[in-house]
């Protein structure tokens, strides 16, 4: 069953924090359910929103599969396929946080027997449905 804790919240955040610093990103990171970490990105000089709708609309399969632009000032990033969303600086910051996000997590899950086992969750939102993400130079 997933379970994150405060405590083990406050022992990935120090990498976690590092790499948003490195990047220049504006971030908290907080406990969904006890069972996810989330990463809320607020603001930095990386256009998140506009860099997945550059890559998707340039992709064949994306636009036959009906791809539409984001017009909204948030978005939620696919922890599982986000290489094929992000290009640049965007998909390189997200390639050092994730992997940090998961640092001693395990997933020994099953779909073909609808069996999951997994350590915790994670969710990496741009912005909130509230809180417009920045781009900030």
């Amino acid at each position: 069953m997933a379970y994150m804790s405060q405590a083990k919240k406050a022992e990935l955040a120090p990498a976690i924090k590092a790499i948003c610093k490195k990047y220049g990103i504006k971030a908290s990171l907080a406990v969904r359910h006890h069972s996810g970490l989330v990463l809320n990105i607020k603001e930095g000089p990386i256009d998140f929103i506009g860099n997945s709708n550059a890559v998707c609309a340039a992709d064949f399969y994306q636009v036959a599969q009906g791809f539409q632009p984001n017009e909204r000032d948030h978005a939620s990033v696919n922890p599982y396929h986000f290489q094929k969303h992000y290009d640049g600086a965007a998909l390189a910051f997200l390639e050092e946080v994730i992997p940090a996000m998961m640092i001693g997590n395990h997933n020994n899950s099953d779909i073909m027997s609808d069996y999951f086992d997994v350590g915790w969750y994670i969710y990496i939102n741009i912005g909130q449905w509230d809180k417009a993400y920045k781009v900030v130079a």
